[in-house]
């Protein structure tokens, strides 16, 4: 099983992977907390609807993003959406308002969404093997 990370490529790849997973789970965490803080006696409501639109826009973006997918280079659609959430959480000190929550939290998810399945297609590229 970890003969698979002696592939060069399939460890920076898996590295990115594991490094934007934790980075979305802190941020989706702290967009969170973030939504309790300026909700006030709403929070419930708040954390309520910040993961209805998590959970709705992965539905609704991921079908649309494989179609982008196939017709643009992988490791540049991988990169973009890295970058689009690495933006996201440079944008968190300077949100103040609930609304704001709720866009960053959309647009997280959108490019966690696009990500995945470009992520999952591009390993049977780098590992033709089917065994590995």
């Amino acid at each position: 099983m970890l003969s698979v990370l002696a592939n060069r490529t399939y460890r920076h790849l898996f590295a990115a992977q594991v490094i934007a997973l934790i980075g979305t789970g802190l941020l989706t965490v702290a967009l969170g907390l973030l939504a309790f803080k300026l909700a006030g006696d709403r929070a419930g409501t708040v954390l309520g609807t910040a993961l209805a639109i998590k959970m709705v826009a992965y539905v609704l973006v991921a079908p649309i993003a494989q179609a982008f997918t196939s017709r643009s280079p992988r490791r540049v659609f991988l990169v973009a959406t890295d970058l689009v959430r690495a933006a996201i959480a440079l944008m968190l000190p300077f949100v103040d308002q609930v609304w704001q929550i709720y866009a960053l939290i959309f647009v997280l998810q959108s490019a966690s969404a696009a990500f995945t399945p470009t992520f999952q297609a591009t390993i049977p590229d780098i590992l033709p093997d089917e065994r590995d």
